[in-house]
């Protein structure tokens, strides 16, 4: 399978599909381009039978450092239309085991994202984020409903509605990781685990992740929808604007002279 993008690569090797974020520069951080790619490719391999197990990992020293602000200010995401959506309904459609490697940081949908994935290797010392309110957004991919699901409310609330970061060790202890393992093996063990799930019988494997996946499916795709809608109306909100432009600036943003109000 060939990669349309240099931003994002893929690589076969036999029943198994590498996709890897390939802006170290960036941090990998993912533009709507590289949101649709993605997306394409999983929809692709989807229906490969040859393929049998994806892997996602990010190029240099990290996985993803979430959206690309400048990208975001340039192309806020619309309801129903954004490449956002189009990429987590890749995620939630995807019936074959789909494993993440990571380690550096995954920061906003860098960590959303893990929540649709099969198994999830980190290093230890990955620093891990959901910043949402610290730039005046919401939560999305669904994860209004799957990290409090998953992790219980009292932490979920700690992770979103104070934005801190947290370590691989945490988030083994939180179950949003399979394991913590050396930042040098994180590759090499979700490639160990993909060959392990590749010589398992396909049609058996993907049947017992559907029925894994069903009874939550439904909540996750109600969480979806209302999600994008509220987040495109703060992503388009001055306290967005304000937040994502004093970021980029490297400032304190200042929410006083915001005209946007919580509706």
């Amino acid at each position: 399978m060939n990669s349309p993008t240099q931003e994002i690569l893929a690589d076969r090797a036999g029943s198994i599909l590498r996709l890897q974020l390939n802006r170290p520069a960036k941090k990998n951080a993912l533009t709507s381009n590289m949101y649709a790619t993605v997306a394409d490719l999983l929809n692709a391999a989807a229906k490969d039978d040859e393929i049998r197990v994806v892997v996602l990992h990010g190029a240099g020293d990290s996985f993803t450092a979430g959206n690309d602000l400048e990208d975001f200010l340039k192309n806020p995401p619309k309801p129903g239309e954004s490449t956002q959506e189009r990429f987590v309904a890749a995620l939630m459609n995807f019936q074959k085991p789909l494993i993440a490697a990571v380690r550096g940081v995954a920061v906003g949908s860098g960590t959303t994202m893990l929540t649709h994935c099969d198994f999830v290797y980190a290093a230890e010392k990955t620093r891990f984020q959901l910043p949402f309110i610290n730039l005046a957004v919401v939560p999305e991919l669904g994860s209004s409903y799957s990290i409090p699901e998953s992790i219980g409310y009292i932490p979920a609330a700690e992770l979103f509605l104070l934005g801190i970061p947290f370590n691989g060790r945490r988030a083994a202890e939180l179950g949003m990781v399979t394991r913590v393992v050396p930042e040098d093996a994180v590759l090499a063990t979700a490639m160990e685990t993909a060959r392990a799930l590749a010589g398992k019988p396909a049609i058996a494997l993907q049947a017992s992740k559907r029925l894994l996946k069903r009874w939550s499916r439904e909540h996750s795709e109600s969480a979806i929808k209302v999600e994008s809608e509220e987040f495109g109306a703060r992503v388009r909100s001055d306290e967005a604007r304000e937040a994502m432009n004093a970021f980029l600036e490297k400032r304190a943003p200042d929410f006083n002279k915001s005209k946007s109000a919580a509706q």
